[in-house]
């Protein structure tokens, strides 16, 4: 394990200020160097400071609720804000000490290795009193927090973007003459521009990210975070609205990864790694930090780059067999799903194309083309939005290439093209208009740890999917797709609710599996059925070897009113006798004590007894948030939770009971509702279910509450009650009593002696799906013996060397657990070719 992973320190700490300034824009201009294994470049980052912020956030809330009710508008993207504050602390008697300021060349000021030891520190949270301010209310310099890790930064400046040629038509105000308030100006109007300017606007932020700097600017780093200030700016009003950053990356950084390719070719790419972006470019990581961004990355001729961008770039050739690739996104989106991968990738094309992807082709737009406003209003910020272009919401299939090592040229074709134009109509048959423009697939090197992961107009998929039937492959595809609604372009506000992704892309990629499979209602509810009992299994599983804390979906503080001289301990004492007695506390103990409002928050475990004290839970504040905006992901750098499905797993089997009790066809008109609703914003989990519940019939919404789907599925650990009486009290499908019968067979065979039999005798099994297979494999990994005889006809009867990944896996464990050495080279290839995790 990586001693930086320390599991009794795994919380991940989202260091940025994001209450007082916001990035709104990233251009990145970066130089990819195999040779050395690093990036080398420079980011320009332009801000809009908290004061307007929420002015336009209520501005928008106003208009949305005036198209619609408030359960359309009550989660607005706009800072949070809870006691505490975010930084690291800075004495105010050491003036300037602890800040740098260095040229290329000179010292390296990037933070050592590791975690914070404990919640105090990983916060920002601290007693001492020389504390610089972050806020805007102080007579300290404002410092500008931004996450930062694995990082050399070399130099920080102001822009001077005044000094663009044209500049001048965002100056409102011709009678300002100090300067510095004229480039923030500038830089207010330019974020600001309506989306039908969107193309100026990004030509601007292009023009001022190449401008000249104009003085340059304090800075420190740590392990988690760039500091930066400038001196005699004391708000955040004040600090410089536009902000260049030149540094280079670490061989060894967490966010990226050097590697090669299946043809032996060197790539990179990111990773989907749990510090995310950070040491990839210094960045606001807070979900609620939703921005656009653009980037021109150089690497040699030979390389393609891909990218989060909402156009097929194609390179422009430099000098010296150097290419230029430039990408842009206009829809804000959390800096975390910002992905790029350069290699020496193959685009691969169809033998032949089909009508599909002609008309595919002909149905293709681009931003500027489209009629924006013609469908309705939406309540996200203003940005040029296809929800709202009549062509959009009728295109199925939207543009997609397919890009691998050329050595995997032949499975593309056979497997992989076919599937992509079905499964991406089959999603618009579902959930309606695609969000992003168009989509770019690449097969990712062998080392990646998992089967798939969703950026942006752009989908990393294993190798693993390639091999086998087309089953895997396009339920994981499937599933991909499904992050584009739920994960992109409908996050989670706080991160510690994956299930609104994972929940919803796992439901998703059953329904539009059956959809791009053509599947007959019933063929489509058995094949439903047959996952949900393997998901059943996989959750039991999960239970029962994982720690309880880790199972809950929703990580909740609640806060508790005492006084200021009752100690946090004291009240923890008293709970966990609560919990342990399971006696009710006195109404009275925390009451009489909250007189003078000093606030604490206590955690998860306690909530048992803080439900029969009478004290509701605040849905609004699901983590630690500090004044300032920073707080930490729980659990966000234990190397387990990498591993974990729960939240894949207990969120699917919240939405299919959901879907059951309402029916199919209200619970996808609603959900339908809800993606129109919600695109381009942040949720809770209390914005999907209020909303449901407000919009189904009377009659379905029987015995379902907000408060008590929160009780039993989302803030319990272990298995949901409904879910335990659900499959306590359920059929099996027919497929699943199949797989029953071909198991007593295997258990005959196994059990019969080595004399031949009569060939009247003789079993007879039947043809088996991907899934079937699994699970009948899943049955005989729990029988105690297996003969070497009967697993070698298991091998040859359904031909488990050439099945997918997922039934591989379990033959793998068989041939392991019983010691098949005859099949030895299977586990060896399996470990060295594909993916162990199946979600």
């Amino acid at each position: 394990m990586d001693r930086k992973l320390d599991p009794s320190r795994d919380d991940l700490p989202l260091m940025a200020n994001t209450s007082h300034i916001l990035v709104k824009h990233y251009a990145l201009d970066l130089d990819v160097d195999f040779e050395s294994q690093i990036m080398e470049g420079s980011i320009v980052l332009f801000f809009e400071s908290e004061n307007r912020c929420r002015k336009r956030s209520s501005s928008t809330e106003e208009t949305c609720q005036s198209e619609s009710s408030e359960a359309r508008t009550v989660r607005m993207p706009e800072p949070c804000h809870v006691p505490g504050t975010s930084t690291r602390t800075f004495s105010s008697k050491t003036g300037y000490s602890d800040f740098v300021i260095c040229g290329k060349g000179e010292k390296d000021t990037s933070g050592k290795d590791g975690n914070h030891d404990n919640w105090e520190q990983a916060s920002g949270i601290s007693s001492s009193k020389y504390c610089c301010d972050t806020g805007n209310h102080g007579s300290e310099d404002f410092v500008l927090v931004l996450d930062c890790c694995d990082l050399s930064v070399l130099k920080v400046e102001e822009v001077d973007v005044a000094a663009v040629p044209g500049i001048e038509k965002f100056t409102r105000s011709p009678k300002l003459t100090v300067v510095s308030e004229l480039r923030n100006q500038i830089v207010r109007e330019l974020v600001t521009l309506p989306a039908d300017r969107w193309r100026e606007q990004l030509d601007y932020f292009a023009r001022c990210s190449q401008a000249p700097g104009c003085g340059e600017l304090l800075f420190d780093t740590d392990t988690w975070s760039l500091q930066i200030r400038k001196r005699g700016a004391q708000t955040a009003t004040d600090f410089p609205h536009a902000v260049r950053i030149r540094y280079r990356t670490n061989a060894q950084g967490r966010s990226v990864t050097w590697t090669s390719d299946q043809s032996g070719r060197p790539c990179v790419y990111t990773m989907g790694s749990p510090i995310n972006n950070r040491a990839l470019f210094p960045c606001q990581e807070p979900p609620v930090a939703m921005s656009t961004w653009q980037a021109t990355v150089r690497a040699a001729a030979s390389f393609v780059v891909l990218m989060s961008g909402e156009h097929s770039a194609k390179p422009t050739q430099l000098q010296e067999g150097c290419s230029s690739w430039h990408y842009y996104v206009t829809m804000p989106m959390p800096a975390s799903t910002f992905t790029i991968a350069v290699g020496s990738w193959t685009e691969m094309k169809p033998e032949t194309c089909s009508s599909n992807d002609l008309a595919a082709e002909r149905r293709s737009f681009s931003p500027s083309d489209a009629d924006f406003g013609c469908v309705g209003v939406c309540c996200h910020v203003d940005y040029p939005c296809r929800f709202q272009n009549a062509s959009a919401a009728i295109q199925e299939i939207i543009p997609h290439r397919v890009f691998a090592p050329v050595c995997l040229q032949g499975a593309c074709q056979e497997t992989l093209l076919p599937l992509v134009p079905l499964c991406l109509s089959a999603a618009h048959s579902v959930l309606g208009t695609h969000p992003f423009s168009r989509l770019d697939i690449l097969i990712v090197p062998a080392n990646f740890p998992s089967l798939g992961m969703a950026s942006p107009h752009i989908i990393f998929l294993s190798q693993s999917t390639l091999i086998g039937r087309s089953h895997l492959c396009g339920t994981r595809l499937c599933h991909e797709i499904a992050h584009a609604w739920f994960g992109l372009a409908i996050g989670a506000r706080d991160w510690t609710e994956e299930w609104l992704s994972e929940g919803f892309a796992t439901h998703l990629e059953d329904v539009f599996w059956a959809k791009a499979q053509q599947l007959a209602p019933h063929e489509a509810r058995e094949q439903q059925e047959l996952r949900a009992c393997l998901r059943w299994r996989r959750l039991q599983d999960e239970v029962r070897s994982s720690p309880e804390e880790m199972q809950v979906l929703r990580y909740l503080l609640v806060p508790v009113l005492v006084s200021a001289g009752i100690m946090y301990w004291s009240i923890r004492q008293r709970l966990n006798l609560c919990l342990a007695t399971r006696a009710p506390c006195k109404g009275t103990d925390l009451a009489a004590e909250s007189s003078l409002g000093t606030s604490i928050y206590v955690q998860h475990p306690y909530m048992l007894c803080l439900r029969t004290y009478g004290i509701k839970p605040n849905k609004e504040k699901t983590g630690f948030v500090s004044d300032s905006g920073s707080s930490v992901i729980k659990h966000g750098l234990n190397p387990e939770k990498v591993f974990m499905q729960v939240h894949y797993l207990k969120g699917y089997f919240l939405l299919r009971f959901l879907a059951r009790r309402l029916g199919d066809d209200t619970y996808f008109s609603f959900l339908r509702k809800f993606v129109h609703t919600f695109h381009g914003q942040l949720i809770l989990s209390q914005d999907f279910l209020q909303m449901l519940l407000e919009n189904i019939p009377e009659e379905k919404g029987l015995e379902l509450s907000v408060e008590s789907i929160f009780q039993d599925w989302l803030e319990s650990s272990g298995i949901p009650q409904p879910l335990q009486t659900e499959r306590q009290a359920g059929a099996e499908c027919g497929l699943v009593r199949q797989v029953g019968v071909e198991v007593e067979k295997w258990n005959r065979v196994s059990r019969r002696p080595r004399k031949r039999k009569r060939r009247g005798t003789e079993e007879v099994f039947e043809k088996l799906l991907p899934d079937q297979l699994v699970l009948l494999l899943e049955h005989l990994l729990e029988q105690k013996t297996l003969n070497p005889r009967t697993l070698q006809r298991l091998e040859r009867t359904y031909h488990l060397p050439q099945q997918d990944a997922e039934v591989r896996h379990r033959w793998c464990e068989l041939i392991v657990k019983h010691k098949y050495t005859k099949a030895y080279k299977n586990v060896e290839r399996f470990l060295q070719e594909d993916q162990e995790r199946s979600q």
